[in-house]
């Protein structure tokens, strides 16, 4: 079987397990990077051996028609514009998270997919990660799902850059970290439909220029690094149509003692906790037990986005069905849409 061809729209940090990903898959072969910053293009071009590089994704779709695979890892502002191109012009397309600015922008995607035959998947990584594997295993041990709390939050963790930009990025920490655990709860609850959100939203502390320590998180790109006008904190109480709740909480500035990343589910048989390990409480005997598995059950980076790119590979071969899809992106983007709209008008708002 022929290499599929691949071209990486937007060269930066996000990009790298995109490209060392294809680089470890036996069945494609890189041919074409884009990016507006021309630096960043020549840079990412001369340390992968790519030689074609080009500012326009529209002219890259133009000039390399052999294409088949486009990752797109832009600004969330460009991920829609990117993504429909690629599709429209016949290939098949991994857009990482957030799918877009919006879920109208999401469902254009959904549509661009559907009218020309090809493959969407959605960047949702953590679907890929061993700890969701594991749970996956277990899920027959824990019953009925009906609730689950999951926090991803960060002290002094805004990025800067784009990242605080809402005209770039479309939010702040809800957007980019929190899409990361509800669509994992959800994953892991059996996909149900959101129906209603309950949410708040914080703008208190911004990106804490005055803090001396440095901050983990910083963006590459410094383009509009003195515009910050996201949130700090996001918080948000999910509805599903099963029953089933989710509490959520997602910040980039918080003053907690040190940054936070949690997810707990809880079922009529038992209940799981993620992050850093895996730990299952449950009964034995008429006991109240905690089982802690031997084996490594944390997130790997770098083995979730090979088995991401993987499977999206197998996906435009016809091989295996899409794991995240654009159906799952729209849904998580309504999620997102609702809980920005609840914080702003201080009530409980419907997802249709």
């Amino acid at each position: 079987m022929k290499k599929l061809k691949v071209a990486v729209i937007g060269v930066g940090n996000i990009s790298r397990w995109h490209i060392t990903s294809y680089l470890n898959n036996p069945d494609t072969e890189l041919v074409a990077f884009c990016d507006i910053n021309p630096e960043t293009l020549r840079r990412r071009g001369e340390e992968f051996g790519v030689s074609a590089l080009y500012e326009s994704y529209d002219e890259m779709l133009e000039k390399t028609p052999e294409i088949d695979l486009v990752s797109v890892c832009t600004w969330n502002n460009a991920h829609a514009v990117a993504a429909i191109a690629a599709l429209n012009a016949g290939k098949h397309v991994l857009c990482e998270k957030p799918m877009a600015m919006n879920a109208a922008q999401a469902e254009e995607m959904r549509r661009a997919a559907e009218k020309n035959g090809k493959v969407l998947q959605v960047g949702f990584v953590r679907r890929f990660g061993q700890d969701a594997a594991v749970i996956r295993d277990f899920r027959e041990n824990l019953g009925e799902l009906y609730f689950a709390r999951a926090s991803y939050v960060r002290r002094n963790g805004n990025p800067g850059g784009w990242f605080g930009n809402k005209a770039l990025s479309g939010g702040g920490p809800l957007i980019d970290l929190g899409v990361h655990v509800i669509d994992l709860v959800r994953y892991l609850m059996g996909n149900p439909k959101p129906v209603s959100v309950y949410g708040a939203s914080f703008r208190k502390l911004g990106d804490r220029k005055n803090i001396r320590t440095p901050r983990a998180y910083s963006a590459t790109v410094t383009a509009s690094a003195d515009v910050c006008d996201v949130e700090d904190l996001a918080a948000a109480l999910i509805r599903f149509d099963n029953g089933a709740v989710l509490d959520v909480q997602a910040g980039f500035s918080l003053n907690l003692g040190k940054d936070e990343t949690n997810i707990e589910l809880f079922g009529t048989k038992g209940g799981v906790k993620l992050d850093p390990e895996f730990r299952l409480y449950t009964e034995m005997n008429d006991y109240l037990a905690d089982v802690n598995l031997a084996a490594s059950t944390g997130f790997d980076f770098e083995r979730a986005f090979r088995c991401e790119i993987d499977s999206f590979v197998g996906a435009a071969q016809g091989k295996n069905p899409v794991l995240a899809s654009a159906d799952d992106g729209v849904e998580l983007m309504k999620i997102l849409d609702a809980v920005y709209r609840s914080a702003e008008t201080g009530h409980e708002v419907p997802i249709e």
